[in-house]
């Protein structure tokens, strides 16, 4: 069963700017936790093009796929859940700090991941459907 056919919301890094380096301590925590994947599919962000992390997944042998500019719809599965994070998290909230977000975001993967039960996963929960794999 591929990853992204879970679900699951694997890890979201908050603070003020996310460069390369910080996506990819992230991506190394969840290759520790969750296994390699075979390729890396984003949009071109300036982390996501940068030269440290096109050389952390040649290192790894992960293939790393871009979207061309302007079609999001070449990756409609993390569009459609940016857009649920948006909505749920942060146009639902007026955070006072970034440990406030912080805390929101964390509970709120919690409740995503192991509450929240998915059609798509034959109505179980992310968490579910991975442990019944």
């Amino acid at each position: 069963m591929a990853p992204a056919t879970r679900r699951e919301a694997l890890g979201i890094e908050v603070d003020y700017s996310l460069p390369a380096q910080r996506a990819i301590r992230l991506l190394d925590q969840l290759v520790e936790r969750h296994g390699k994947p075979e390729r890396l599919r984003s949009d071109n962000g300036p982390e996501f093009i940068s030269q440290d992390l096109q050389a952390w997944c040649r290192d790894k042998s992960i293939e790393l796929c871009w979207i061309e500019p302007g079609k999001p719809t070449q990756n409609a599965y993390i569009e459609r859940f940016n857009g649920t994070f948006r909505r749920e998290v942060l146009d639902a909230h007026i955070f006072t700090s970034i440990r406030h977000v912080r805390q929101t975001v964390d509970a709120w993967l919690v409740e995503y991941n192991n509450e929240r039960p998915h059609q798509a996963l034959q109505f179980m929960t992310p968490v579910e459907y991975r442990q019944s794999a």
